[in-house]
């Protein structure tokens, strides 16, 4: 096959953000597209120390790829979707999900005795895996962890925390995944958690082409439903908020909820659909989500200081 124009495919630098943008490459020059990688480190990337909900940047692990896109220093970008903002900048556009992966998160321990102990100490980055933690374990500590996966594995290895959480995917991914771990079957995900996608400028009608080949029509139907839910709550990355949707035998299952930050609150909703008619399935489980006023009330409050 006659190779095609090269595509300049724009990455982060970490393992697993690697490991996803040569997924892409291996599938466009399948396609017979020549390709180059571009590995950037993204501002989420330098600054490891603060937790990510305090340092008040949406699209914090998207934002330098997004301007490399618009600058044209690179024709697509490949990103984790539960790290890309609701609504993406002018002119950028999703271009293709590919199929989605374990959408689960591990808890990584040391041993699981701690479960059955009233205290304990967990690390996580994220506010939404801490509060639904802290829903089941109210009197356990959490540590803030930040990092790519193979730092956060050796920070958990040299702490005297007892587990730490992680995405499914991410460790199963780059083969890391360690013997001492358990599925939170409990743990709603992240919306669009376990999924990849890639995104172009929408005047690049070359490089959209070439990725809508490589779209998976039931994932990309069901993480939008999962960031239409997240994005009618107008809660962000970074809220305590899970969302996962799947098709199954032609219907569509959807389950969202919203947590307080300590966890003590929690709403939730549970609702299936015919497929046909699952395209507004997010936007009606977030509008019927706040129909309780305390849910309400709590959101109103996430929004103020996150």
């Amino acid at each position: 096959m006659e190779a095609k124009q090269t595509i300049k495919i724009g990455t982060r630098d970490s393992e697993l953000a690697l490991w996803q943008a040569k997924k892409v490459q291996t599938l466009l020059e399948k396609q017979g597209y020549k390709t180059e990688l571009k590995p950037v480190k993204s501002q989420g990337d330098l600054n490891l120390k603060q937790p990510l909900y305090e340092m008040g940047i949406t699209g914090i692990f998207t934002k330098t790829l997004d301007i490399a896109l618009i600058n044209g220093d690179i024709d697509i970008a490949v990103h984790s979707m539960k790290d890309v903002p609701t609504a993406l900048p002018k002119g950028v556009v999703k271009a293709a999900v590919l199929p989605r992966a374990n959408h689960k998160d591990i808890l990584v321990h040391k041993d699981l005795v701690f479960l059955k102990q009233a205290e304990g100490t967990i690390a996580t980055g994220s506010l939404r895996r801490k509060a639904q933690w802290l829903n089941q374990h109210p009197k356990h500590h959490v540590e803030n962890l930040r990092g790519n996966v193979i730092t956060r594995l050796q920070k958990l290895k040299d702490s005297d925390w007892n587990a730490a959480i992680f995405a499914a995917a991410g460790l199963e991914r780059i083969e890391l995944t360690p013997e001492n771990h358990t599925e939170l079957d409990w743990m709603i995900s992240a919306p669009a958690q376990g999924a990849i996608m890639t995104v172009c400028m929408d005047i690049n009608k070359h490089s959209f082409d070439a990725l809508q080949a490589l779209n998976h029509k039931e994932t990309d139907l069901a993480v939008t439903i999962e960031r239409d839910f997240l994005r009618r709550l107008e809660g962000g990355c970074t809220a305590p908020i899970g969302a996962f949707a799947e098709i199954r035998a032609q219907k569509l299952h959807f389950q969202g909820a919203l947590f307080s930050l300590d966890g003590k609150q929690k709403y939730d909703i549970s609702k299936t659909v015919d497929v046909a008619n699952a395209e507004n399935l997010g936007i009606e489980a977030a509008d019927e989500l706040l129909e309780n006023d305390a849910a309400k009330k709590l959101m109103k409050e996430l929004r103020e200081v996150l």
